[in-house]
């Protein structure tokens, strides 16, 4: 194995295991949840396999299901972002995501800072709308993405930031 695939894997488990036991045990007023393990997705490189990341986007979310007794909002919202990730890298870096060169784990510039946001709001979205599955609950179902939204942009730059590898 490379070291790509096992930095891949200790990422994996390490935001797995920080999310299930610290962050969910975070709940404020009930609107705020950080979900920062999605960050996996997130932080996932460019050209690896894409069907790996499905894959290990439907593992990821199964194994919160589990431990948050949720049914399977977390499965289903991995993937979509897993399935969504090429086009927002398109819409957020146009070509130089054409020729592979973007990475994440750089300055926090425009276009990766509207990548972050673009992702987690749709995974946020697509985890609250199908936790809550009622239209008329849909201002909650904002409320809530909302809000989480922003809790979990400032900690998913802020781990960025902490596991960002020196410069050599």
């Amino acid at each position: 194995m490379n070291s790509a695939v096992l930095v891949n894997i200790a990422r994996f488990i390490l935001l797995l295991a920080a999310q299930i036991l610290i962050f969910n045990n975070i709940n404020f007023l009930g609107y705020i949840n950080p979900y920062p393990y999605m960050l996996f997705i997130i932080l996932y490189p460019v050209n690896g396999n894409k069907y790996g990341l499905l894959l290990a986007s439907f593992f990821l979310g199964i194994i919160m299901d589990m431990f948050c007794n949720s049914g399977g909002v977390h499965a289903a919202a991995c993937v979509v972002l897993a399935f969504c990730r090429p086009y927002i890298f398109k819409f957020s870096f146009g070509l130089s995501y054409e020729y592979q060169t973007v990475r994440l784990n750089d300055v926090l510039t425009p276009e990766r800072f509207s990548f972050i946001l673009i992702a987690v709001v749709i995974h946020h979205f697509v985890l609250f709308l199908l936790e809550i599955f009622k239209l008329n609950f849909l201002p909650e179902i904002l409320l809530k993405t909302l809000l989480s939204t922003i809790f979990t942009i400032i900690l998913c730059i802020t781990i960025i930031y902490i596991i960002k590898p020196g410069k050599r």
